[in-house]
């Protein structure tokens, strides 16, 4: 009786369970892996480019990454290690150092010609490390990143590519919506108009039963977008995808949305759809960009939602990593900005049921 009282009074990993030991074990390897292939100014290098139709458009090969540095410390954070502490406290705490570098006047953080995704990859990852670390170094960039970030919003709630771009996107919309959130978690103040139009963008984007289907500007021969999904801009000759879908779950959750007709509909779209798009976009094209940062979004969305549709989520993409990750630990990205990218990634899905990032919380 006494023990089972101290063990109930242990500190418990809130969803621990549906890591299997092989996926824990899986995670730590790609974590050893990051860590030895960390460059000496604290960041890890990647292709900047940007995603062309189904490839990659590289401009700057193999440079020190804004978003894959991000990404990389945000997966270590993710195993419970904090800058300055344990086994991987510098290399959390170096990689915070060189992000907070590139910060600019106006609070756009890039390096090597990345655009907005990195910004909001960059703002998430020092949002994390200042709530476990509160270093003044790291306020004054978070809170200048945030405000660029608001500033940066469009008229019809959306983001683009660059700062104060007329045009949006789902994607990178839902990328400055999480940071948004992880910053107001830390204290930073956010406009709710700012996070209330986010939404609104996201459910005009959203494909609904009798919708008319209007894509003959861009294909005539493409099939209707299924209810549930979501489109790349809320306009009705662009296309809806699993991984956009992902993304607009994503924003809605983040922003506070939990019980919610698109919400289910969405979620009901991404379970019909999940192993078809993991077996083309993970398997057969060996980790496609695609694949990376569709799941990026659709372990977040399936956390949220929780029960079992979340175990059953995490079980299929927990055995499609374990089959997919390359004997040194990494994971392989055939389109993209390269293996250290799909690495972090890969480590950021295995440990989200530890919960040790408060953006990953319920």
């Amino acid at each position: 009786m006494i023990l089972a009282t101290l063990l109930f009074l242990l500190p418990q990993e809130p969803d621990a369970s549906v890591l299997s030991e092989s996926g824990r074990r899986a995670a730590e390897k790609g974590l050893a892996w990051l860590a030895q292939e960390q460059l000496q100014n604290g960041s890890w290098p990647g292709d900047v480019g940007y995603k062309l139709r189904n490839g990659y458009e590289v401009w700057n090969p193999h440079a020190a990454h804004l978003g894959v540095t991000s990404l990389a410390g945000m997966a270590f954070l993710a195993g419970g290690h904090v800058p300055g502490r344990g086994p991987y406290g510098k290399v959390v705490e170096d990689a915070a150092h060189w992000v907070a570098q590139n910060v600019r006047a106006d609070g756009y953080i890039s390096a090597n010609e990345t655009r907005m995704y990195s910004h909001a990859f960059a703002t998430l990852f020092l949002a994390e490390v200042y709530g476990m670390d509160r270093k003044g170094e790291i306020r004054p960039v978070l809170q200048r990143a945030a405000d660029m970030i608001v500033a940066s919003q469009n008229s019809k709630g959306g983001w683009r590519y660059t700062p104060h771009s007329a045009d949006a996107d789902m994607s990178v919309s839902a990328c400055q919506v999480m940071a948004l959130r992880a910053a107001r978690n830390v204290g930073i103040q956010i406009p709710s108009s700012t996070i209330d139009r986010a939404v609104r963008y996201v459910r005009d984007s959203a494909v609904r039963k009798n919708q008319p289907m209007l894509r003959r500007s861009f294909n005539m021969n493409l099939p209707a977008d299924p209810p549930g999904s979501f489109r790349y801009q809320p306009i009705l000759d662009t296309r809806a995808s699993w991984a956009l879908t992902a993304a607009g779950v994503t924003i809605l959750t983040n922003a506070g949305v939990y019980a919610d007709e698109d919400l289910e509909n969405g979620l009901r779209y991404l379970e019909s759809d999940l192993k078809d798009y993991s077996a083309k976009w993970g398997i057969r094209n060996r980790g496609h960009y695609y694949f990376w940062y569709g799941h990026y979004y659709g372990v977040q969305a399936f956390h949220m939602a929780g029960g079992l549709r979340w175990r059953n989520y995490f079980s299929h993409i927990q055995e499609t990593l374990l089959g997919m990750q390359i004997n040194d630990g990494s994971w392989p990205n055939s389109t993209g900005p390269g293996t250290h990218y799909s690495t972090a990634t890969a480590c950021l899905i295995l440990q989200i049921p530890r919960e040790y990032l408060p953006i990953f919380e319920r």
